[in-house]
């Protein structure tokens, strides 16, 4: 039924919370899969323990969490396909995902969900309320009101008949290729923001970079991808 797929570089610190995490899921089939993209650290080892599949980027450029997310698909043996960070968490995947897959099974024109995203409670701070819930908007207004697509990439759920159509993320893309994905998709079917489910996630790129620093970014690519096909931005640093 799911088909969970993590896209990693050196995550040794999370990878394990979260896919331990994800191990509680019963509620359906699911397989969890593990697209390394040449970790240096304990990562790979981590996710040979906990996971059903790993596949390792063995190139010699860095590879984009695009083409990341597009090996582990390739591998994936499931109806649907979650998309999700090495570093998300969410809080009763049982729950969560019965919920999520009957939007599919209800709506057979949706292609693809996304959720509400937020800071984890232990770190978030007022300003990671503010933008969360701006951010959040924004992709419920793209989404279910203007029917554009747009959706972050710490969290999407895709029909996989319906990413196979769209030929899968752009690997050409080093950022704004999540984003990419939910527009092209839109093109063709329905996306939606399911404002009713939340992922959280540390924070850690907003809370290194400054929240208007980031958003900045994360708007010049986009643009730049919509009006030109390509991103301005030559790489994308990992945080870690």
């Amino acid at each position: 039924m799911i088909s969970l797929i993590i896209p990693t570089l050196n995550e040794e610190a999370l990878l394990g919370r979260t896919l331990g995490h994800l191990s509680t899921l019963t509620a359906f089939p699911r397989e969890v899969i593990v697209s390394d993209g040449g970790s240096s650290d304990r990562t790979v080892q981590i996710a040979q323990r906990w996971a059903d599949k790993v596949v390792t980027y063995r190139g010699e450029a860095r590879q984009t969490i695009a083409a990341g997310r597009n090996l582990g698909a390739a591998c994936a043996v499931h109806r649907y396909l979650v998309f999700q960070d090495a570093d998300v968490l969410i809080a009763d995947p049982n729950t969560f995902f019965t919920k999520a897959v009957a939007v599919f099974e209800g709506e057979t024109e949706v292609a693809a969900i996304t959720v509400a995203i937020r800071v984890s409670r232990e770190v978030e701070t007022l300003a990671d309320r503010v933008m969360s819930a701006s951010i959040n908007s924004t992709h419920l207004f793209f989404n279910n009101l203007l029917r554009r697509g747009s959706a972050s990439g710490e969290f999407q759920m895709v029909r996989r008949s319906s990413f196979e159509k769209a030929g899968g993320y752009d690997e050409a893309l080093v950022v704004a290729e999540d984003n990419d994905l939910f527009a092209r998709l839109a093109r063709q079917e329905r996306t939606r923001m399911v404002r009713s489910l939340e992922v959280r996630h540390p924070g850690r790129r907003a809370h290194a970079m400054g929240w208007l620093r980031l958003l900045g970014c994360w708007h010049v690519n986009r643009l730049s991808v919509a009006f030109f096909g390509r991103a301005l931005s030559k790489e994308w640093t990992p945080i870690r």
